[in-house]
């Protein structure tokens, strides 16, 4: 399956907004945010880092120029 932008989407939010899941788009794999945490960090996801957000490690997607396409 092709698709377009980054293949990380968030499905499940907190009710403060912090993103708690993840699907990858290209495989339909569905993952809560520590297991994306750990997958950046194993090297399986390179248009993605983490930050300590209020103690918390948090997956960002690298910047890339482009307006827009963050996490969505």
């Amino acid at each position: 399956m092709s698709v377009k932008g980054k293949p990380i989407r968030v499905i499940k939010e907190s009710p403060t907004g912090r993103n708690l899941r993840f699907e990858n788009r290209r495989t339909g794999q569905e993952m809560s945010r520590s297991e994306f945490v750990k997958a950046i960090k194993g090297g399986q996801y390179q248009d993605y880092h983490t930050r300590n957000i209020n103690g918390i490690e948090t997956p960002v997607s690298n910047p890339d120029g482009k307006e827009g396409n963050n996490l969505d």
